[in-house]
């Protein structure tokens, strides 16, 4: 076997197909054989089976026939024609001005000799007289100059009109057609829509861990670039997110100590209205790094999806809230179990609860199932969120205090963590209001497999 510089040849064979660049040729190589072998096939079928007129085979008969009979005496010419008419011929003599009348469409011509004339029309010589669609008193005919004065005519009979010729071609083109579409379907598929596809569902599912690479390099030379260069680019998005994330806890860790010390040193503030504004100021940066840090942990990107009882999460988490003295009530099936985070899920809809109560006087937690899904809804009785801050209410450290409250209602990262943990979930988050007043906040974890009991 012989050597080649990127190995043996009979394995370097497979590398030449390996782009797309190479497959399509490959396609294109693979339909030209089918076409050819079938095609020829079907040719010699028509040739030998099929009993269909030769238009251009009849053309070159009448002129050979014309050119005897111009080289004939008259006596002569009528028993050349009488010879020529003993096959399945019928020839006539006609003069030049039979052509007087001659159009090149006739209302009686069926629509499939139209099709077969417009698509494929006859390319050899010698052209008929008058051209190769010539019809006289609507009949369909072809003719020869045999003189100046004299035409040869051969009448066609339209009603058993189907050219071999065009069969012929016709079947060429039809098999080359219908074989490029049957493989450029069945490659498109196998090498471009469906990696395209799985690499799109690898994206929807993708986060930002550091986990293992999402994208499968699995397929042709383009797709497992694409792959490679998109698992390249969660890398470095997952690196540059926990470079952030360490330095923000960094910050926040070593502003801990000079707050303490602030604290201190406010305590020992004689004048008792200026020690109670310092100790609320720094009781309020202190309570924003908490929230910032809980904010930068991300544990529900790297916890495991989990089938739980999703009912129980809810309705612990309305307990805890009842416990506290908040007006919180669980309103479900007593069992609904679904694949979720758990620790994640617990922690949205704490964060919703806390909204809830922080802006109002009471709240429900409903779970339905819609689609094979889990809904979570809370509502409450507040203010409410504008529809024009919707939107940006899940942007980090947004607020919108005219409408929930003063500047003291939070940081604004409540929302923005409930957010991310429903992306997690490959879900959706809606905000709509609550008639007579209130803010409905609807959870949507869509394809979840749920198994409810009332």
């Amino acid at each position: 076997m012989r050597k080649t510089r990127g190995g043996v040849l009979g394995f370097r064979l497979p590398r030449l197909i390996s782009t797309i660049h190479g497959q399509i040729t490959a396609v294109i190589f693979a339909c030209l054989v089918i076409a050819f072998v079938i095609g020829s096939t079907l040719e010699s079928w028509v040739r030998d089976e099929y009993s269909a007129p030769d238009l251009e085979g009849m053309s070159a008969r009448v002129s050979a026939i014309a050119l005897v009979l111009a080289k004939a005496e008259p006596h002569e010419r009528d028993i050349v024609l009488m010879a020529a008419n003993r096959g399945e011929l019928s020839l006539i003599q006609r003069p030049i001005s039979y052509f007087d009348n001659v159009s090149t469409t006739s209302p009686d011509e069926p629509f499939i000799q139209v099709v077969i004339d417009r698509l494929l029309p006859p390319e050899d010589r010698p052209i008929p007289y008058g051209g190769w669609r010539t019809f006289v008193d609507g009949k369909r005919v072809l003719a020869a100059k045999v003189d100046e004065e004299t035409l040869l005519v051969m009448e066609l009979q339209p009603e058993r009109f189907l050219r071999t010729d065009a069969l012929r071609f016709g079947s060429n083109y039809l098999v080359a057609t219908v074989t490029l579409i049957i493989l450029f379907s069945v490659f498109s598929v196998w090498a471009i829509t469906s990696p395209l596809r799985r690499i799109a569902s690898s994206a929807m599912k993708a986060d930002i861990s550091l986990g293992p690479a999402p994208f499968e390099e699995r397929g042709s030379v383009e797709i497992v670039a694409l792959a490679r260069a998109l698992n390249g680019m969660q890398t470095r998005i997952s690196s540059m997110v926990e470079a952030r994330t360490r330095m923000l806890r960094g910050i926040s860790h070593d502003l801990r100590t000079p707050l303490t010390r602030l604290r201190l040193r406010a305590d020992r503030v004689s004048e008792e209205e200026v020690r109670d504004a310092l100790l609320a100021d720094i009781e309020r940066i202190d309570q924003l790094l908490k929230e910032s840090l809980g904010y930068l942990r991300d544990n529900h990107q790297y916890e495991e999806t989990q089938r739980v009882d999703l009912a129980s999460v809810l309705q612990t988490v309305c307990d805890e809230f009842a416990d506290m003295g908040h007006d919180v009530r669980y309103l479900g099936p007593s069992r609904a179990v679904a694949s979720v985070r758990p620790s994640a899920i617990t922690r949205a809809i704490t964060n919703l609860c806390e909204n809830g109560v922080k802006f109002g006087t009471k709240v429900e937690v409903h779970l339905l199932m819609e689609n094979a899904g889990a809904v979570i809804e809370i509502l409450d009785d507040g203010p409410g969120i504008p529809e024009t801050h919707r939107a940006r209410v899940l942007e980090p450290f947004f607020k919108v205090d005219s409408a929930r409250g003063g500047s003291d209602k939070g940081f604004g990262l409540g929302l923005s963590i409930v957010s991310e943990i429903v992306q997690a979930h490959h879900g959706t988050l809606e905000f709509s209001d609550r008639q007579p007043e209130g803010l409905v906040v609807r959870l949507e974890l869509p394809g979840q497999s749920m198994h409810q009991k009332l």
